[in-house]
């Protein structure tokens, strides 16, 4: 079993900052993907950043240049720093990993339950 926590959403004002974070634990061999998704009401989900285990990152173009995602393979955390917010910004983010378990032959899909950010214009 395997269990994503998310936690640091909140409400910011325009042009603000907020950290989130997400740490993995459970039945884990390997992770080889951490990273966050985003959806607001009545909009698919979209990708904000990822982080693959040599460091090599993708962000989407909504972002690039104001989120910045990094991880801690010790701690199996990966952390989303999000500057100069826009009310567009707002939505659910949603933790994901793609994880190895113990005696698993194939990487599976993890998502944490979301945690809401709020961007006030």
């Amino acid at each position: 079993q395997v269990q994503l926590v998310e936690s640091g959403g909140g409400l910011v004002q325009t042009g603000g900052s907020l950290r989130l974070s997400c740490a993995a634990s459970g039945n884990i061999f390997n992770i080889h993907v951490l990273g966050w998704y985003r959806q607001a009401p009545g909009k698919q989900r979209e990708l904000v950043g990822v982080i693959a285990g040599d460091g090599s990152t993708n962000y989407g173009g909504s972002v690039k240049g104001r989120f910045t995602i990094s991880r801690n393979n010790f701690e199996n955390t990966v952390l989303l720093q999000m500057n100069s917010l826009k009310p567009e910004d707002t939505a659910v983010y949603y933790c994901y990993a793609e994880i190895l378990e113990n005696s698993a032959y194939r990487y599976s899909d993890y998502w944490g339950q979301g945690t809401q950010v709020t961007v006030s214009s």
